[in-house]
């Protein structure tokens, strides 16, 4: 089978790399339109459920990456300025997006895959005789936006403004800073990822951003703001946009109708997007290479593979989906939850993933955690929710 990745992201690269292995006659192009090691973002996480999929689906690169992956051994904390951290239950992996695709390069290449840097395709006519063609290029993914009618694309944009920003100081667990200030509260998304690094995610309301002026600050003054504002949480370390401009955005959900249409497929971002908030994103990304790699397998015809891929992605990710929603509803509506304690805090944020959460006011929810099975209070809950209030409080 002749097979052409556009985007050489995980799920791009991956995918070549386990179509090699079922087969190595199979000829696979991955087609990059960045430049070799050029990459956005910092650190991404990886779950270790995901570390478990890749050692059931190719072992060799596994190992490579175990020996790779920053470990949170400080579990996940919540710091909100002037009081103590608070930390919680054992964290994850994460690891520099820079040297992942590194990695993932080096292994589909070593595999025979035919990667091909600064080589963008914009239209599948410029692939000539082609078997398959996998659209792994992004949320942005320029084939699928030629047929976005085709696939059904639907975006939702975000309330709140974000940015994508790193910092010398390693955090050794993933934190969520809040900090309060006279234009509303702002907070990170902090992880380290290798052992002088860490990814700092910014985020706040539109009021805050405003207030704040970070919306027409240049890079050089938003930076020292938010130095100044999150100087506890970063030990005073500075942060930095690396050596590209402080780029502001609203986070875009995409979803599709359906992943395929002919004989070009989906994965990764081009099919869905998740909030950040839940660190989902590249686990995902290479769950639908190994499902697409596996339908491919199977022996039926493209059609019916990529068909059978679809549904069974679709309905993978319907969970983490409604998770991210919840979760950005959560932050989007922080104000909600402002005048709570840093341990209440850091319950309901934990939980943020609750229908029940965004139903009742954040107090009476607090209550409900530290209330019996049979208190009326939840019994209220359970009627409230047409559901069992455990099943809810336990996602």
């Amino acid at each position: 089978m002749r097979v052409a990745c556009t985007g050489g992201g995980p799920a791009g690269l991956y995918l070549a790399i386990l179509l090699k292995l079922q087969d190595r006659g199979h000829e696979v192009t991955v087609y990059e339109r960045n430049s070799r090691g050029s990459t956005y973002g910092w650190g991404v996480v990886l779950w270790e459920s995901t570390l478990a999929h890749l050692e059931e689906t190719d072992p060799v690169f596994a190992r490579v990456i175990g020996d790779e992956v920053f470990h949170w051994s400080g579990g996940q904390q919540l710091q909100v300025t002037g009081h103590e951290p608070i930390c919680v239950q054992p964290g994850a992996f994460s690891i520099g997006r820079r040297r992942l695709l590194e990695l993932l390069a080096l292994r589909a290449t070593e595999l025979g895959v035919d990667v091909r840097y600064e080589h963008e395709i914009k239209d599948v006519a410029e692939l000539g005789d082609i078997d398959l063609v996998v659209a792994a290029d992004g949320a942005g993914s320029t084939l699928r936006q030629a047929r976005a009618d085709r696939f059904g694309s639907q975006i939702r944009v975000g309330r709140n403004s974000y940015a994508w920003l790193g910092t010398s100081k390693v955090f050794e667990g993933f934190q969520f800073g809040f900090a309060p200030t006279a234009h509303g509260w702002i907070w990170i998304h902090a992880f380290g990822f290798d052992q002088s690094t860490s990814t700092v995610v910014v985020e706040c309301t539109p009021e805050t951003w405003t207030g704040l002026g970070l919306d027409h600050l240049g890079t050089e003054e938003s930076l020292a703001l938010l130095g100044e504002i999150f100087a506890q949480q970063l030990d005073g370390r500075p942060l930095t946009a690396g050596s590209d401009r402080l780029r502001w955005s609203r986070f875009r959900t995409l979803t599709n109708r359906t992943w395929h249409d002919g004989r070009t497929v989906l994965v990764g971002d081009a099919a869905h997007t998740t909030h950040f908030s839940i660190g989902s994103g590249t686990s995902l990304a290479i769950d639908d290479a190994i499902a697409l790699a596996e339908t491919l397998r199977a022996g039926e015809d493209l059609t019916a593979a990529l068909e059978a891929y679809t549904v069974r992605r679709q309905a993978a990710i319907a969970v983490p989906q409604g998770q991210a929603e919840r979760s950005e509803r959560f932050f989007d509506t922080i104000t909600r939850y402002t005048q709570l304690s840093p341990p209440d805090l850091m319950s309901v944020l934990m939980r943020r993933h609750s229908p029940l959460l965004h139903q009742i006011p954040p107090a009476l929810y607090c209550k409900l955690q530290s209330a019996g099975a049979d208190a009326p209070v939840i019994r209220w809950a359970r009627s409230l929710a047409g559901r069992t209030a455990d099943a809810l409080l336990s996602r």
